[in-house]
């Protein structure tokens, strides 16, 4: 392990974040985990890909 990481640790044992900031991050994951379901689950929208050929070869 990283001394830096154990000293980030220490620091966060010693001043833990608000109640806040733990909301605040745990919303983001839920949030990022929610659009990965939605994209495995629906697929991923043609109008978002990009304008290549779709065998992945560029021109010819």
């Amino acid at each position: 392990m990283n001394i830096r990481f154990l000293l980030r640790m220490a620091r966060w044992a010693r001043h833990p974040p608000s109640q806040g900031r733990v909301r605040l991050v745990l919303g983001v994951v839920a949030l990022a985990l929610l659009l990965f379901a939605i994209e495995r689950l629906v697929g991923w929208p043609e109008w978002l890909t990009t304008g290549g050929d779709p065998r992945g070869r560029i021109g010819r």
